[in-house]
């Protein structure tokens, strides 16, 4: 229990779960990001090699 106080109630418990949420953030950013590009550029192959 004294951990989690610890990590809410202290600066850099907090600074941790600031940084912690962002990069999980960024890794879903990242994750959508590529998977866009790369389902166009499979729409892009199939239309540019005649595949339904």
């Amino acid at each position: 229990m004294q951990l989690l106080k610890d990590f809410l109630m202290t600066d850099y418990g907090l600074m941790s779960a600031v940084v912690i949420a962002i990069t999980l953030l960024m890794a879903g950013y990242f994750a959508w990001y590529f998977n866009k590009h790369i389902k166009e550029d499979c729409e892009r192959y199939d239309k540019a090699h005649g595949k339904a």
